[in-house]
């Protein structure tokens, strides 16, 4: 069996799928993408392609190394979100030629399901406890929430105030025994930082996310030290040699690697194994479209630190298109009691309406994220 053609779709609402093809006929999917440089991924996933066509595209592991290897200048988002679908594909056609899902491959299940989360409140958060408790009867035992607009370095109190009264809100809407996790995005400077988090604590949160930027990690050092609510980080790290220094370090409770930006499922399985010995959990990042989810969904079946998984359905960048609209059978996702079960079908486990993929290319999509300012004029992290 052979490569012969490796083809990209950018489709809505801000996704990059590739479709890999064989002279076998059989086909795999993968979903390499960086959320607003769709375009640039998709450069990087042609150039890679020269070294496969014509390759068998059953020496994953081989591949995996050759093209992240091969280049003298490695690693990073884009490079690495490339290798990421391309990988995705490469298992996706292996399951199918033996009939298996992914998980057999990668030494069978040790679990049935996986527990899920659902977003809530957008970029600016607002109306939260009722999006909160429509979650809950919706099924979901967990919601993820943005905790806070911009903040400067420095900022003022109310913005605080506001965090801790939205995150009261959800709590009052949904009881004690209910999962909040708080994504700061990045967007806490260290000064502000212990301070902000302290306050929370009172609401049991399930976690904090990237209270820091991942270029800042050295930071979770106080944070750690000034807290007892458990960290995530990870979204925006891209290898196991970016994680290895956090999970030496020792001050990060949870790692989110994202299967689209940080290698695929060869290096994300590998990702999860390194932090299972320093008995840090695992909340894949994956607020991306249905093969992304269903790659996740295929480690976190083998993965016994895998605690919760994130997925996009209704999340508030999902406009014009939706996580099931791709899929032939949407059931595969079904939501129940908060819980998805393991996807049992050959390779990823989902079938891709090529179709609709074809109708939906030529709406496409030049996704950006926001650019915001403080009121000073300096930009803020979004």
């Amino acid at each position: 069996m052979k490569i012969t053609k490796m083809e990209c779709f950018v489709v809505p609402p801000r996704w990059l799928f590739l479709k890999i093809e064989t002279d076998s006929g059989i086909v795999g999917w993968g979903e390499p993408v960086v959320e607003g440089r769709a375009r640039t991924v998709k450069a990087a996933v042609e150039e890679l392609s020269e070294y496969l066509i014509g390759k068998d595209p059953m020496r994953i592991e081989d591949h995996w190394q050759m093209l992240y290897r091969s280049g003298f200048y490695r690693g990073g988002p884009i490079l690495m979100s490339a290798i990421a679908g391309i990988d995705q594909a490469l298992w996706d056609i292996k399951g199918k030629y033996f009939n298996a899902p992914i998980h057999q491959l990668l030494g069978g299940a040790c679990r049935e399901s996986v527990r899920v989360y659902s977003w809530i409140g957008g970029d600016r958060p607002a109306d939260v406890g009722i999006q909160a408790k429509e979650k809950k009867d919706a099924g979901f035992t967990a919601i993820k929430m943005n905790g806070t607009e911009e903040l400067q370095y420095l900022d003022s109190h109310k913005k605080i105030d506001d965090l801790i009264e939205r995150v009261s809100s959800v709590r009052e809407a949904v009881g004690n025994d209910f999962g909040i996790a708080i994504d700061f995005h990045g967007r806490i400077h260290k000064p502000l930082a212990k301070s902000i988090i302290k306050e929370l604590e009172v609401f049991r949160p399930m976690f904090i996310e990237e209270p820091v930027l991942a270029e800042n990690n050295e930071a979770l050092r106080e944070i750690a030290h000034a807290t007892t609510i458990p960290i995530a980080t990870g979204e925006r790290m891209y290898s196991r040699w970016d994680f290895k220094k956090i999970l030496s370090d020792g001050y990060v409770d949870i790692i989110q690697p994202d299967l689209s930006h940080a290698g695929g499922i060869t290096e994300c399985k590998k990702i999860f194994a390194m932090a299972e010995a320093y008995d840090v959990a695992v909340a894949p990042h994956c607020p991306l479209g249905p093969i992304a989810l269903s790659a996740c969904l295929q480690v976190d079946a083998t993965a016994h630190n895998v605690v919760i998984q994130e997925q996009s359905l209704g999340i508030h960048y999902n406009q014009g298109s939706d996580l099931m609209d791709y899929l032939r059978d949407s059931s595969v996702f079904e939501y129940k009691d908060g819980y998805v079960d393991n996807l049992n079908g050959p390779g990823l486990g989902i079938e891709i309406d090529e179709d609709y993929v074809r109708q939906k290319v030529k709406v496409g999509h030049n996704w950006r994220n926001p650019v915001w300012r403080h009121q000073d004029g300096t930009i803020a992290e979004w």
